[in-house]
């Protein structure tokens, strides 16, 4: 293939360590200039690309600035949540295709979360239809850890992190008083309870907080979650809960909906929030006891200050693994993370490719033998499982304001 220029995209829900990846899918691209002439950034994903927004990094980092992505959240090209025509009928893909031929594009990469796999899987379809010889690698990413085909994806073990330490400290600040009191914590996770399961992670003994786990893998019972926690107050006076946002009851109904209707985003998907404030007005009403909870949101996911050293080295060597996969040939693919076995029980993890047709629009669950039978903890093998991907510290470096110094666009 002559000179090509390769673009690179984000989409969906950021994590602290999708700029990592988008290290990673830069500097392995400006590596190879006698294969790939500019390095292009979509601003707000594919939706912006529509629009005319891109950068060229050779200009908008030059230099040592590029390596500032490793530590700094969010996303730095911006994102969308721009669901692409499901008939590839649709004009909008000879448009798009023009585009990539007036910048001379031949490799594409975009780093997201299922639905973003769903946009690598319709334009690699195309591709193949037209004769196209653009070559399209989706690089996986979500704190959601619900991409099938991978053993986790960039992003988890940050928000893992994140979500563990922010628990403990929780348990800490609850256990200074002793009148009884309940503490619900809401976390991410819609259909897929893997972050809420992390807050296990958070236990320094048996029997510690939180003492109760709740993910939407397991119908939720109103009245035997009363129990379960009037039972838990008898063994300490301090009792955290952790819940997904996603938990539902036996016939699917969110609890969240319990309180009041949801929106609905531009995917069709509720708009979860609300559940830990419901549970807790239901504790205070028919327990009578105090209550509070706490809801983490975007912080989950935006904070460098749990940065994983091991979430941000895998998130690089992915964006670096496909880009080589590109100019080796390889399209219609999504870069996946492979567990290594070995003797010592040590963790080691390879890149590998998997086809991104396979992949989007499936949810990966927690496993039903990680979860207790009675549904409100997680089992000693999820935390093995877990306990590797949130190691290692990361320095985020400090400003003349003693504030992290990220990097942003102008």
């Amino acid at each position: 293939m002559p000179v090509k220029n390769l673009i690179v995209g984000q989409s969906g829900g950021p994590t602290a360590v999708i700029n990592s990846s988008l290290y990673g899918v830069v500097s392995e691209a400006l590596r190879h200039p006698e294969e790939i002439g500019h390095v292009y950034g979509m601003i707000n994903g594919i939706e912006g690309f529509l629009q005319d927004s891109i950068l060229d990094f050779q200009e908008a980092l030059p230099g040592d600035s590029l390596d500032g992505l490793l530590y700094t959240p969010g996303a730095y090209l911006g994102s969308c949540r721009y669901k692409l025509p499901e008939s590839l009928d649709d004009p909008i893909y000879p448009k798009l295709f023009e585009k990539f031929q007036e910048k001379n594009i031949g490799y594409f990469q975009y780093i997201g979360g299922n639905d973003s796999m769903d946009t690598v899987s319709k334009l690699s379809r195309y591709a193949e239809r037209i004769h196209s010889d653009i070559r399209f690698i989706g690089q996986p990413k979500t704190i959601d850890n619900d991409l099938i085909q991978t053993d986790h994806t960039p992003g988890f073990g940050s928000a893992a992190r994140y979500v563990a330490s922010t628990v403990r400290e929780i348990v800490l600040d609850a256990n200074v008083y002793e009148k009884p009191s309940v503490t619900i914590i809401e976390i991410m996770g819609r259909h897929a309870g893997w972050l809420t399961a992390a807050s296990a992670l958070a236990r320094k003994y048996v029997g510690d907080n939180p003492m109760l786990i709740y993910l939407p893998e397991v119908d939720f019972d109103v009245e035997d979650f009363l129990t379960k926690v009037q039972h838990c107050l008898g063994k300490n006076c301090n009792v955290i809960v952790c819940v997904s946002e996603g938990i539902h009851d036996k016939d699917g109904t969110f609890v969240c909906e319990y309180d009041s209707s949801v929106g609905t985003d531009s995917f069709g998907h509720k708009m979860l929030a609300g559940c830990g404030k419901y549970l807790e007005n239901l504790v205070r009403s028919r327990l009578g006891v105090k209550a509070r909870s706490v809801e983490f949101n975007v912080s989950q996911r935006c904070s460098a200050s749990m940065l994983s050293a091991t979430d941000q080295q895998e998130a690089c060597a992915a964006g670096v693994f496909g880009v080589q996969a590109a100019l080796k040939g390889e399209t219609g693919k999504m870069v996946a993370f492979i567990r290594q076995v070995s003797l010592d029980d040590s963790y080691h993890m390879k890149c590998d490719l998997v086809d991104v047709n396979e992949v989007c629009n499936q949810e990966k669950t927690v496993p039903t033998e990680w979860i207790s039978k009675d549904g409100t903890d997680v089992t000693e093998a999820f935390l093995r499982y877990a306990r590797p991907l949130i190691q290692g510290k990361v320095e985020v470096p400090s400003g003349s304001d003693g504030l992290p110094a990220f990097v942003s666009r102008k």
